[in-house]
This record gives structure tokens, sequence and C-alpha cells, in this order.
């Protein structure tokens, strides 16, 4: 509660004076999208060879201390969790840079770490275009309309399609946190099998907050192929 009340009163400057062009929108974009790299790239150097290959095991990407990988892209599943997760009583890795970072208070630097520290876990249905830049997509666990800046996206999703994602909101946008998966309703049944009884009996719309389900998500869409639809590509704004 006190994260999120800190992030709002932080970054209230920017839900004040929203950018209203696609070039302010994309410029502010790109700003916050460099810096979330540069936090993401600090964030990995501080957590141990042994809880990556630890958090790779859990993904069945690792047998013992070797790695087991189709494609290095995704270790970016085992980075995710490795950086916003963490098995209580641990700290996450996330929470722990923030604490030794010295950054200026209302820095675009302090603004987007705290956001990505208040990251959730979403699955996302695309609703359409947004009439400025990126789309507009509806959270399907907690019912909420999302507005999502990613120029990869943009170019390449239509309205109907779902996909998992980690969605951090440094202004009146959200932008994605580094993965992306494929979803389709009828994974629901595997996850469901995965996860622990007290979850599934517990309230629907909370199960995204739950490290465990994004890890079943992500062990899910891993063993069954799923990744293989998914490229990763850095485009250009008029891609």
């Amino acid at each position: 509660m006190a994260l999120t009340a800190a992030f709002r009163e932080q970054s209230a400057f920017a839900y004040d004076d929203p950018p209203s062009s696609r070039d302010e929108v994309l410029a502010r974009y790109r700003q916050f999208r460099e810096i979330s790299k540069q936090h993401h790239q600090q964030i990995l150097a501080s957590i141990s060879g042994d809880a990556l290959l630890n958090q790779a095991r859990r993904l069945g990407l690792a047998r013992g201390k070797t790695l087991i990988l189709e494609d290095m892209e995704e270790m970016n599943y085992v980075y995710d969790l490795a950086i916003h997760t963490a098995s209580p009583p641990r700290s996450r890795a996330i929470d722990r840079f923030a604490g030794s970072a010295r950054f200026a208070p209302g820095s675009d630097e302090a603004l987007v770490l705290e956001a990505m520290r208040a990251a959730r876990f979403s699955v996302l249905v695309i609703e359409r275009h947004h009439e400025t830049a990126g789309l507009v997509a509806t959270d399907l666990f907690r019912r909420t309309e999302v507005w999502l800046v990613d120029i990869g996206l943009e170019s390449s999703m239509t309205a109907g399609e779902m996909f998992a994602t980690r969605l951090f909101t440094p202004a009146r946008f959200s932008m994605t946190a580094g993965t992306f998966v494929p979803f389709e309703l009828d994974m629901l049944t595997d996850i469901l099998v995965e996860l622990p009884r007290r979850l599934v009996d517990g309230p629907f719309e909370a199960l995204p907050d739950n490290r465990h389900f994004t890890e079943a998500i992500y062990r899910i869409a891993l063993a069954d192929g799923i990744m293989d639809r998914v490229t990763y590509q850095d485009l250009s704004d008029g891609a």
C-alpha cells in the first residue's frame, strides 16, 4: 500500500500534463524504455548465478547446473521472475536495488524504478488501437482497461488477440517489462492444475498477483512450444 501511494505521488506530474500527440507519447515511451533497460541490467548484475539457475530449473530450462535452452531469449522469463518475484520471507531483487539506488527525487530514473516496483503481471485482450499511440486492452482478471504503448505490439497485434505480460505504468500509459506470452483461454485448465489449491480457491482476480501463476504460464508456454511463435525485435518508430 505504501509503495503504491508513493508511486502515485511521485508520478502525479505525468498524469496532470499528458502528452497530446503521437510524437510526444513515443518520445516519452522511448525515454522510459531506455531507463528501464538500464535498471534491468543493473538489477540483473546483483543477482547470483545460483539464483538464476534455481529459477531456470523451476521453468524447466535447466538440469542441475546446466541450462537447457532452445533460444537465449528464453532467459527473459528467468530474468523476469528473478527480478520481480521472491519466495517469502526473501526480498525481491528489484526492492533491494531500490534500497541502494541513489536517484534524485522526481527524476525520470526514480519515476521508472518506482513504476517497475509496482509492476503487475496481467493477461490482456486487445480491444483496439489507441487514438494517439499504442493499444487499448482489457485486463481479463482485474477487468480494467489498459492503455499500452509498445511499438512492436502496436504493429503486430489486432483486436481479440490475447497475451500475458508484466506491466509497469510510469505515466498515463503502461509498458511491458520485457516478457510476452501468447495466451489462449484453454491454457487456464493446465495453469490451474499446477497452482496450489489455496490459490485456485481464492479470488479469481488475485491470481496474477501470485508468482506461482506467472511461473505456471511461463513453464507451460515454454514446454508446449508456444514461445516458438514469438520473435523479439527492436523496431523503429516507423516500422
